[in-house]
């Protein structure tokens, strides 16, 4: 069982009311858990985004450049997927480390290993919630920060976790995102509540900023050029 719903009580209710629509108790903002480690969660309008468009985006984003078309401000550099990513094909079970800020608060490095998000939700209620239209795609993975940050035996962060849960909606999307830090910190030593500000700023901003050329992008590939619309 994951940390995440060992632990998913902390102002904000289960991690599964992620896949409900109606609204939550905190959508954005911070929170602490018991333990010292701390939520953060963010919600972002999408608009003329689909979930398909993000799981797109993931499986082909690949370079610096593409990183500064989804952050121009707080993405530094893209230092590389391992061999478990498979250009537009799989992202799930692959690391990718980068360089990015938080806001006002300097570059750190930082490290991501992607899942399945039926790990985090159970794989039968998330294949409900994608069946009934409740979501549309998810990504979770296990997160680091700094130059010494701590892994596993299998290669997955020890400090956070982080889910993002994508529903479509009449205008485009709507992306809620949870993320909790300082797990391995432990209470003695929790996560500034300025790291937490600093994250939900960055989380806002940059699939903010990622709405506004992702359809284009997706569009672009000639793979799904049957669903570009037709303007004029």
């Amino acid at each position: 069982m994951s940390v995440i719903t060992d632990h998913a009580r902390a102002g904000i209710g289960y991690i599964n009311d992620l896949l409900d629509p109606a609204p939550m108790r905190l959508e954005t903002g911070i929170s602490r858990l018991d333990t010292g480690a701390l939520v953060v969660a963010v919600r972002t309008e999408l608009p003329g985004c689909k979930g398909r468009m993000l799981d797109w985006w993931f499986k082909h984003f690949d370079t610096t450049e593409h990183l500064s078309w989804w952050h121009p401000l707080d993405h530094v550099a893209h230092n590389g997927w391992d061999a478990h990513r498979i250009r537009g094909e799989r992202y799930v079970g692959a690391t990718i480390r980068a360089v990015e800020s938080l806001g006002d608060i300097p570059p750190v490095p930082a490290v991501i290993k992607f899942h399945e998000p039926g790990e985090v939700f159970g794989q039968v209620a998330f294949e409900q919630a994608l069946a009934t239209s409740r979501a549309s795609a998810a990504v979770y993975a296990r997160v680091g920060f700094g130059e010494a940050a701590r892994l596993d035996e299998n290669g997955d962060p020890l400090d956070g976790q982080m889910v993002h849960v994508v529903r479509d909606t009449d205008q485009g999307a709507v992306l809620r995102s949870r993320f909790i830090l300082g797990l391995d910190a432990g209470a003695s030593h929790p996560v500034p509540d300025a790291i937490g500000l600093g994250l939900l700023q960055h989380c806002y901003t940059e699939f903010g900023y990622l709405a506004k050329v992702l359809p284009s992008l997706y569009w672009a590939d000639p793979a799904n050029r049957a669903d570009v619309p037709v303007l004029w």
